[in-house]
């Protein structure tokens, strides 16, 4: 078996308030424990066949939206694809 390459430490160690409004600080904590939460392999082999093509496609748009926006070409291969270190530069 190859060594796992993605984590989800956080939503496992966690043990503050989930909740959207109060402050960025929670605002930001609450999202990546949904975000793990919703990256489980038993949930997303549940929820996937049942989405519409459009909500796939929406869904695949907003995350590339989001890696493009925020991350530059190093990060994006570093941190989303995982195939060279992040902070690395192959040029």
């Amino acid at each position: 078996m190859k060594e796992a390459k993605h984590t989800h430490h956080f939503v496992e160690q966690y043990e503050g308030l989930i909740g959207f409004g109060l402050d960025r600080e929670t605002d930001e904590k609450s999202l990546m424990v949904y975000l793990q939460k919703f990256a489980d392999d038993t949930l997303l082999n549940r929820i996937i066949p049942r989405l519409s093509d459009l909500e796939i496609l929406d869904l695949f748009n907003l995350i590339s939206r989001l890696l493009k926006t925020h991350l530059n070409e190093e990060e994006y291969h570093g941190l989303f694809i995982k195939d060279r270190e992040a902070g690395t530069s192959t040029t």
